[in-house]
């Protein structure tokens, strides 16, 4: 690995997930596309996301349409995990969707798909 791949990891490092699904939807802003991102909300039970159904747990994090284009993405902090339950939910996807897991390393591969 090269001094600036590292640095570029350490940079992706301290990006939040928050900052980077920030990031993702502002490039989808701009490149014309339509997205949703369900949100969790706290309470008395601690953070929640009122959702029903086998692919509510581990939903991917945004839907994305633009034209006859259905993207849909699990963003990742640098080094956070997929859990099963998202491993299940894309694994149940992909066959009929594009599936993304992107991570801020992956900035140049988001916009490849987005452009």
């Amino acid at each position: 690995m090269t001094r600036s791949s590292h640095a570029t990891i350490a940079i992706a490092s301290l990006i939040s997930e928050r900052d980077w699904q920030r990031q993702v939807t502002d490039a989808a802003d701009l490149l014309g596309w339509s997205w949703c991102h369900f949100r969790p909300a706290m309470t008395s039970k601690g953070w929640r996301t009122p959702v029903s159904g086998p692919l509510g747990s581990g939903f991917v994090d945004l839907v994305l349409v633009r034209g006859d284009r259905l993207v849909m993405v699990e963003l990742k902090a640098e080094h956070g995990r997929l859990t099963i339950e998202q491993r299940t939910v894309i694994d149940l996807l992909r066959p009929a969707v594009e599936v993304h897991v992107w991570r801020p390393t992956d900035l140049e591969i988001a916009l490849e798909v987005l452009r």
